[in-house]
C-alpha cells in the first residue's frame, strides 16, 4: 500500500532536492565562468552580510550555503501551502513548474536581492538569465511540484 507523503516529508524532500540541484547548477555555471565555489557561496551570503561576506572566508561561504537551503525550504513550503489551498496548482507538473520557477526567479532578482544587503546592482545578461530561468524551472521548481504531488496523491491500496 502506497500512502501519500506527510507534509513534513514533502517539504523536507522537495526543499532539499530543489536546493541541492539548484546549488549544483549554480556552482557549475559559476565555475564555467571562472568563479570558484567558495566565492559563489559568499555571493549568496552577501544578501545577508553585504560586502563583509567577501572577506569572511569559509564561514561566510558556509553561511551562504545555509541561507540558500533556508530559502529553498521556504519556497517549497510556500508552494506546498498554496497547493493545499488550490490543489489544481500541482495537477499539471510542467506548467506548474514553469510558472513557479519563473515566479521564484523574478521574485529573487527583482524583489529579494534589491531589498537585501546584496552589494551589487542586479544586472541583465540574456544568456545567464536564460540559463538561470531554465534552472529555476527544471532543477528547482519541478522537484518542489513533484514533492507536493507526492503528498497530495490519494492512497493506493
Amino acid at each position: 500500500m502506497q500512502q501519500p507523503w506527510s507534509s513534513t516529508r514533502a517539504i523536507l524532500t522537495g526543499g532539499a532536492l530543489a536546493g541541492l540541484l539548484d546549488i549544483i547548477f549554480a556552482i557549475s555555471f559559476a565555475g564555467y565562468n571562472g568563479l570558484p565555489p567558495q566565492r559563489l557561496l559568499q555571493v549568496v551570503a552577501s544578501g545577508a552580510l553585504g560586502q563583509a561576506a567577501f572577506t569572511g572566508g569559509m564561514p561566510a561561504a558556509a553561511f551562504g550555503l545555509a541561507c540558500h537551503f533556508a530559502l529553498s525550504f521556504g519556497w517549497m513550503a510556500l508552494f506546498f501551502i498554496a497547493a493545499r489551498r488550490l490543489p489544481a496548482l500541482a495537477r499539471k507538473p510542467l506548467p506548474a513548474a514553469v510558472a513557479y520557477g519563473l515566479l521564484v526567479f523574478f521574485a529573487m532578482r527583482l524583489v529579494v536581492l534589491p531589498l537585501s544587503a546584496f552589494p551589487r546592482p542586479v544586472t541583465f545578461n540574456a544568456f545567464s538569465w536564460g540559463m538561470d530561468m531554465l534552472s529555476h524551472v527544471l532543477l528547482f521548481a519541478l522537484p518542489i511540484v513533484w514533492a507536493t504531488r507526492k503528498a497530495q496523491q490519494p492512497s493506493k491500496a
